[in-house]
């Protein structure tokens, strides 16, 4: 490049109004900028361009920072370059298209970290673990104030890394093993004791041997919403409860709880979904199970109940087909989907004819 032909980029506020210009800079202080680079950087990130031997590149830099949204940070935060937090009061859509009418295809909960991908017209179109789609920009915080917000709201979370890990009653393989969890489940840290894990699973506490997760400080993010195949036979009523109970994943636990939107556990979670359908059931996954008929995990059915505990009974869930459960799991996850087997259910039980 010509040193002499040499422009800057700056920009400036005033008044809240956002001035864009360009000044002589010293040469010896600017960085060059090939045309190459800046088919995909926009002018809030160019140094410099020389617009007399380059005026195509710069008509690409042009065009192209039409399409840039103002939220990136460039700032790696928790493997987010362009993060977005939800701020909703349970959880945000996320459909397939931009609109009100588009197709959900998954849940951000609140307080769940995107990455934004492009935004306009009121839609950002993001990426949050396996889902993919648009939500609406009202309700996504982006840029600095995102930032800020992910590193208050992240937590030390346990990646099982191998089937079949034990969870111990004590930090010692001497001490009694109380749950298996399957390998991908997420567990919240408690304590890092260095080669033991203190963890919590559904409420209940235990230990982990450190070389059998993967312990990261992570923020949560969307859960898809797989759809439902059911067999043969199964009833309308079934099939409509488990609807009914689905439209509920990503809101909150609520220790005691029985609101389906504002806070519930795992027995109030069920207890409000069957009252639903005119069946009372107890508030107490204990007294849940001595109700309806007992049958093994191989007869489940939508609307059946998953019973799990370490040694006693202490969590329910409602079976929604497809070897998987939703129910109220931790104040971590909220209501959510896991698999029926994440853990040894301790028993199954029937209520629906």
């Amino acid at each position: 490049m010509k040193k002499s032909n040499v422009i800057q980029a700056f920009s400036i506020t005033c008044c809240g109004v956002l001035l864009l210009g360009f000044c002589l800079q010293n040469p010896s202080n600017i960085t060059e900028v090939s045309a190459e680079n800046l088919k995909t950087a926009g002018i809030s990130s160019v140094i410099s361009v020389d617009v007399a031997k380059d005026s195509e590149a710069y008509a690409t830099l042009l065009a192209s920072d039409s399409n840039v949204t103002a939220t990136g940070t460039g700032e790696d935060v928790y493997g987010y370059t362009n993060i977005g937090i939800a701020q909703v009061e349970g959880n945000l859509n996320v459909r397939a298209e931009a609109s009100e009418s588009g197709e959900i295809v998954g849940k951000l909960p609140n307080g769940g970290a995107c990455e934004v991908l492009s935004q306009a017209d009121g839609w950002v179109q993001m990426k949050s673990g396996e889902v993919e789609g648009y939500v609406s920009a009202d309700y996504l915080v982006t840029g600095d104030e995102a930032v800020a917000l992910a590193k208050e709201l992240a937590c030390w979370v346990a990646t099982v890394t191998g089937d079949g890990l034990r969870i111990r009653s004590e930090a010692s393989t001497d001490s009694p093993v109380i749950i298996n969890l399957s390998s991908g489940e997420k567990l919240e840290v408690e304590e890092n004791l260095g080669d033991w894990i203190k963890v919590s699973v559904d409420g209940e506490e235990g230990y982990v041997s450190a070389q059998y997760v993967s312990v990261a400080e992570e923020l949560e993010d969307a859960m898809t919403l797989e759809e439902i195949t059911f067999g043969n036979g199964v009833s309308d009523t079934r099939v409509s409860l488990v609807n009914f109970a689905l439209q509920f994943v990503g809101n909150p636990y609520v220790w005691g709880g029985t609101s389906l939107t504002h806070g519930a556990d795992c027995s109030g979670f069920v207890m409000s979904v069957y009252a639903n359908y005119g069946i009372y059931l107890p508030h107490s996954s204990r007294s849940q199970a001595n109700c309806g008929t007992k049958i093994s995990a191989s007869e489940a059915q939508p609307g059946d109940l998953f019973f799990y505990g370490s040694g006693s009974i202490s969590h329910v869930a409602i079976y929604i087909g497809n070897g998987q459960i939703v129910h109220a799991s931790n104040k971590r996850t909220g209501i959510k989907i896991s698999s029926a087997y994440y853990r040894n259910p301790l028993k199954v039980v029937r209520i629906l004819n």
